[in-house]
């Protein structure tokens, strides 16, 4: 199944396989369309398009993302997992020993050539062109989220830029505070590449956000990506055809085609405005700061466009599985650097830069406290606040076990790790903003020679006891179908984000 390719054929999937409800009863975008998100969401329930905002004439989609099954939808997979092999197929590239070998190889090179963005010259972004006194952002159902929140919040948009110096595009998921009917903060974090673009701009730099993308281009906006990579070329990629984008019509900026709204503009050098607080995705209000502002020059639509919205907040919520997608999809580019990595999970209630459980085939004494060090310098993973380490046949994904290795292999003495470094701009538990401490667990089985006694063997049941069980089970009368053979008390990853 391929993906959808714009918005509405997005809705139109949702709605025919069930995961899509109309609200069409008027809700408020202040405060209220949150409550309602923020249950649902921890429900494991469906996508909500409200048709009837309160004060716009544009419907509102959110929680589009909100499960493992919409999450796999937008890619046209079943596990988020197959659209990893896809990007590993290409990262583990060998020299072809065989003609057999070199016709895959060119196949995969093909794919990523016919990636690359293609440029159109007309449109339905552009169906509708606001300019001048005629932009208004107040046409547009844009939320205030939580209570403590100063103003309504952009929260789902792709912010496109391009590097002073080298031209090259960068595509970012930013939000955007909105200050009046025709300027919005715009929240570049210290250590994302659109901040970088701004360090380094001149007096002027465009800037277009789209809003309304195909799902597989929201989520590119999201990706940690290096800034090399151009984001909308990984989105034609996992889509298998490429990203249309057409010129602004008062930007030098290229901007999705089949997006519902883009919002045209510049900043210039040097004026700030107070950002925040906003109720973030660590669950807390991240603080008032001074961010730049972002000048619209242009405001322009498709028709009856539909705006996108995502609420973040305490965990779980919605952006639970864009991370989710990110750990998936990213999974063999972190094996790239790191090969003794066999898995990892970035657990929904670290928020994602708060803990990273990695399991590795440790191979020598100080292994673990190896790869802990590199996860320390792997691009956007160098800002994670503690990394925990067991062994390659433990489950990253099964918290419960995690837990028990923690307990039953550490020696805090020996075992523990404390060092410092960069830290998420959003992580408020530091003394300084930006850089505090890290802490490294090592949680694999130990030998004599990393100090440890004689370690005692695991215990576990014998093949041929679970297989007689295994053949017996309906005779014993227990009912609730077969349990797990190798008694794991692991819960799906979605009752665990469900709480």
């Amino acid at each position: 199944m391929a993906p959808p390719s714009d918005l509405r054929a997005w809705i139109a999937l949702l709605e025919r396989e069930g995961e899509l409800v109309r609200v069409e009863a008027e809700v408020d975008p202040d405060l209220e369309i949150t409550e309602i998100v923020d249950r649902t969401v921890k429900a494991g329930g469906p996508a909500l398009l409200f048709t009837r905002p309160r004060g716009s004439r544009h419907p509102l989609l959110i929680n589009q993302f909100g499960t493992e099954r919409r999450m796999s939808m937008a890619f046209g997979v079943s596990h988020l997992d197959e659209v990893a092999q896809k990007l590993s197929d290409v990262i583990e590239m060998q020299p072809p020993q065989g003609i057999a070998e070199k016709v895959r190889g060119l196949k995969k090179l093909k794919s990523i050539a016919d990636s690359m963005p293609r440029q159109v010259r007309a449109a339905p972004c552009q169906e509708v062109v606001l300019t001048g006194e005629e932009i208004d952002l107040d046409l547009l159902p844009i939320q205030r989220c939580w209570p403590g929140d100063p103003a309504p919040f952009v929260t789902l948009p792709a912010v496109i830029t391009r590097d002073p110096v080298t031209g090259t595009r960068n595509v970012g998921m930013y939000r955007m505070q909105k200050l009046d009917r025709r300027t919005t903060a715009m929240h570049w974090q210290i250590h994302k590449d659109g901040a970088a673009d701004w360090r380094g701009m001149g007096e002027r730099l465009e800037v277009a956000v789209a809003l309304g993308l195909d799902p597989v281009t929201a989520y590119s906006a999201s990706a940690p990506l290096p800034k090399h990579i151009d984001e909308f070329m990984l989105a034609g990629f996992l889509r298998g055809e490429p990203v249309e984008l057409v010129r602004g019509r008062t930007v030098s900026l290229d901007v999705p085609a089949n997006a519902e709204i883009v919002l045209e503009g510049y900043i210039a050098k040097g004026e700030l405005t107070t950002e925040g607080p906003f109720g973030d995705h660590t669950g807390y209000y991240s603080p008032a700061e001074p961010f730049p502002v972002f000048h619209l020059t242009a405001l322009t639509m498709r028709r009856n466009a539909i705006y996108p919205s995502i609420v973040v907040g305490q965990p779980p919520a919605e952006d639970a599985w864009l991370g989710k997608a990110t750990e998936r999809i990213f999974l063999p580019a972190v094996r790239m650097s790191v090969p003794e990595i066999v898995d990892y999970d970035l657990p929904a209630a670290g928020a994602f830069h708060n803990c990273v459980i990695v399991s590795v085939r440790k191979a020598f004494p100080g292994h673990a406290r190896k790869v802990m060090h590199a996860i320390w310098g792997l691009g956007m993973l160098s800002l994670s606040k503690s990394v925990v380490v067991v062994d390659e046949w433990v489950d990253v994904h099964d918290y419960e076990q995690v837990f028990f290795r923690v307990c039953a292999n550490v020696d805090p003495k020996r075992d523990l790790v404390l060092t410092e470094g960069p830290l998420d701009h959003l992580d408020h538990a530091p003394t300084l903003p930006f850089y505090g401490g890290k802490l490294g667990i090592d949680a694999t089985h130990k030998g004599p020679d990393e100090g440890a006694r004689p370690w005692p063997e695991e215990i576990v049941m014998s093949p041929e006891i679970r297989e007689l069980v295994d053949r017996r089970w309906e005779e014993y009368g227990l009912g609730g179908g077969k349990a797990s053979a190798n008694g794991s008390r692991r819960r799906p990853l979605r009752q665990l984000l469900r709480r």
